[in-house]
């Protein structure tokens, strides 16, 4: 559904930047030969003080792993800081 956009309102505002931008993401990477299954996952959280956070959360596939928050000025911030993220764990196989 295209939204229109309306005279009293910034093309760049928060709905608009949920529907271009992503805030939850999930990648695996699974290699039998190697006895590799690992999962990543990030999220952007807003925090009590205006800005957002990147959540991010990593381990082997059926067991707990860690987690990392990184606090960000904006969610702009927090949003580059999670692509930028997404592409080099594609380098490194995860989809």
């Amino acid at each position: 559904m295209a939204q229109t956009p309306r005279p009293d309102c910034d093309i760049f505002d928060a709905v608009s930047q949920l529907e271009i931008f992503p805030t939850d993401l999930q990648m695996r990477r699974v290699d039998p030969a190697r006895n590799m299954r690992r999962f990543y996952r990030m999220s952007i959280q807003p925090d009590l003080f205006g800005g957002a956070s990147l959540v991010r959360e990593w381990g082997r596939i059926g067991y707990r792993g860690q987690m990392m928050i990184e606090p960000h000025a904006d969610e702009g911030q927090a949003v580059t800081a999670l692509m930028k993220l997404a592409r080099a764990k594609q380098r490194r196989g995860y989809a």
